[in-house]
């Protein structure tokens, strides 16, 4: 006979909440990170481990919605990947099979321009202020509406307008800067 203690009872209402709460999050999860961070390889570590964060967190605290916890951190974890990747080009190797001699397709250079544009905007987003930055990410990121991202952060809209004006503008300014302003010109 399987136990039925309070630890028991605890692991299968966790479990329970696992399945109903942030299960159903995981088809949307995946296409949102793949659609956000076309380069990111390893869409499937990303939503593992945004799913074993929440587990760990809510084991510390309740979590009012599973939904934006866990979209919020596949987030954070795919600019953390690829901040890592951009400070280290060379990947590691399992083996020297793996390694392809030479790739003469023509999307091999095409999507060496993306991951260098995704990193360039990853650093000018890295650069804001924290508040810029996060209406940044919320609106253009997370595509979150101007009202949703001032309820999430405790804001007026006209604030968000205002932070959001402020972040752009000090974007283009990084970029510019660092030129690289004319890679993400509409009219290119």
């Amino acid at each position: 006979m399987p136990p039925t203690g309070p630890d028991q009872i605890a692991v299968s209402d966790s479990a329970r909440w696992f399945a109903e709460e942030a299960q159903p999050h995981g088809p949307a999860l995946k296409d949102y990170v793949r659609r956000a961070f076309p380069t990111l390889r390893d869409v499937d570590d990303v939503v593992q481990e945004s799913y074993l964060r929440l587990w760990r967190r809510r084991a510390e605290e309740p979590i009012r919605s599973a939904r934006a916890f866990l979209f919020s951190v596949a987030q954070r974890i795919a600019l953390d990947v690829l901040r890592r990747r951009r400070r280290s080009p060379v990947d590691s190797i399992a083996s020297l099979e793996t390694l392809p001699v030479a790739d003469e397709t023509p999307v091999a250079p095409e999507r060496l321009g993306e991951e260098e544009k995704i990193a360039l905007l990853v650093a000018a987003i890295d650069a804001l202020p924290g508040r810029c930055r996060e209406v940044v990410v919320l609106r253009k990121l997370h595509l979150l509406s101007q009202r949703e991202t001032a309820a999430r952060l405790g804001i007026s809209e006209k604030g968000v307008e205002n932070q959001l004006a402020r972040g752009l503008e000090r974007c283009r300014v990084w970029l510019r800067r660092h030129g690289a302003e004319h890679l993400f010109r509409h009219d290119a």
